[in-house]
């Protein structure tokens, strides 16, 4: 069947978008593809159409729960009924069931680690698969070498089993970062597609203060007179609970959101978020990765990000509509060591290296580490993988380098943020594109009109109604 005949048969549509029909094309022609498409330009298309054309079983391995789930209910809108989300949702009952009937799913959504479970390893060597997807590629390079090393084993895996293409899709990634996603994966030879990384309507502020208290009330006054749907990105989960109370107080639909809410409480915060329940997201870098809400208007920062990559990713989650939208970055000096203590916070040390092998000398468990809390579970996942890897001088230098490495990408944050020259080609320029054209209002540096971008905040729109519970009911018993 001929794509232009499909894509309308399965989907509706009667266009492909930039990238679609060429990543599908190499798929269909059995290669392993990375493919750099914007958020909002339809990467989820790519695989859903190449299952259905393929007539296989589509694998995909995603980063995050609540991504996943929304990849499923998208499928489900669709009509497809054949579609799995193997994950810690999931009851032991569940899983059995879903792991039995594997095969009769067209698209099975798993997680890393899960991935990595032989009884799923063991079903899935049953199945054959017409192609394997990583969404969200870029966090092998930024999360496996030291969040997440379950992503390096995903490489392993695939080197060791009969497997069909492999599509690596992401929104942003450097030259670096494809090589890291390519070797990682054992990917053979792939075919590239790489889209323009500027997103025109996306308008970049900046604003610098001389003290750091001078932020919060900057922000409040902001917020308060400006039109969201937004997201505030702050550094921790406590400046993320503070600045939640300050704007509830203030009469805005807020919500705190990060890693330490529990699953369920996050997926909850997020439809609300989709559904309009809520003005304004307050939240650590835990939010966002694949929401599906297109008219988010304002993404602020609080502080500097601890590199250009996680910057691009979050501003990028505003304007999907095509609509005019700001990314606004607060910085303060100092705001750059803030940023190098947060990303080597949950880094093992040699100490921990050299206390790892000890325990290890005397026959002991090295989980002993966790359990006396002298490190976190993310940093005693790290070690551990690296010391089954490598050696003990090899693993303090890996984590040395790691360290630089981090180092390194925030003062390439600094750097763009402290830049006199167009915010926005400074940015293209870092992911090895060149800007093609500046939009009018572009940065802050080429001139930015804030009251043509931002709304003002109707008044009746901040009041937040409280309905007696008997009032709406009979509302809702009367239709309306």
């Amino acid at each position: 069947m001929e794509l232009e005949q499909a894509l309308p048969k399965y989907f509706g549509y009667t266009t492909f978008r930039p990238g679609q029909k060429e990543v599908i094309e190499a798929i269909l022609q059995e290669k392993d593809v990375i493919a750099l498409l914007p958020t909002g330009m339809g990467k989820s298309l790519c695989y859903q159409l190449s299952g259905y054309i393929l007539q296989k079983p589509v694998l995909i391995v995603s980063p995050l729960l609540s991504l996943m789930q929304d990849q499923v209910e998208e499928l489900k809108r669709f009509g497809e009924k054949r579609v799995v989300a193997l994950n810690s949702f999931l009851t032991i009952t569940e899983k059995r069931y879903a792991l039995h009937f594997l095969e009769q799913y067209r698209f099975i959504f798993t997680s890393p680690e899960m991935l990595l479970q032989p009884q799923v390893q063991e079903k899935l060597s049953q199945i054959k698969l017409g192609l394997i997807v990583v969404d969200e590629a870029h966090c092998i390079s930024q999360w496996g070498f030291d969040f997440r090393p379950d992503y390096l084993r995903i490489g392993q895996w695939f080197s060791q089993v009969s497997r069909p293409p492999v599509l690596a899709l992401s929104a942003t990634a450097t030259e670096k970062v494809v090589k890291d996603i390519s070797k990682t994966l054992s990917l053979n030879n792939p075919f590239e597609f790489m889209y323009d990384v500027d997103r025109p309507n996306i308008h970049l502020g900046r604003v610098t203060f001389e003290d750091k208290a001078d932020k919060a009330q900057w922000i409040l006054q902001h917020i308060k007179k400006t039109a969201g749907p937004g997201i505030l990105y702050l550094s921790s989960r406590k400046r993320a609970e503070q600045y939640c109370e300050v704007l509830i107080q203030a009469g805005i639909r807020t919500a705190a959101y990060h890693a330490g809410y529990g699953a369920e409480d996050r997926q909850f915060i997020q439809q609300q978020f989709i559904d309009g329940e809520l003005d304004w997201i307050v939240a650590t870098n835990a939010f966002g990765m694949g929401i599906n809400k297109p008219d988010i208007r304002q993404i602020i920062h609080e502080t500097m990000p601890a590199n250009v990559e996680n910057y691009m990713q979050e501003i990028g989650r505003a304007g999907r509509d095509g609509q005019p939208a700001i990314a606004i970055l607060l910085y303060s000096e100092g705001d750059e060591e803030l940023a190098k203590f947060v990303v080597t916070g949950d880094l093992p040390t040699s100490g921990h290296v050299e206390r790892y092998q000890e325990l290890l000398n005397q026959r002991l468990q090295p989980s002993q580490m966790l359990k006396n809390g002298e490190l976190s579970e993310t940093a005693f996942r790290v070690l551990n993988f690296w010391l089954q890897q490598e050696s003990v001088e090899q693993v303090k230098a890996r984590l040395n380098q790691l360290a630089l490495e981090k180092y390194r990408a925030v003062d390439e944050m600094k750097k763009i943020n402290q830049t006199k020259d167009c915010i926005r080609a400074q940015l293209v320029g870092y992911f090895g594109q060149k800007l093609q054209k500046k939009p009018e209002n572009c940065c802050e540096n080429c001139g930015i009109h804030y009251d043509e971008i931002n709304k003002v905040r109707l008044e009746e729109e901040r009041k937040i109604e409280m309905i007696p519970w008997e009032s709406r009911l009979k509302q809702l018993l009367m239709g309306n």
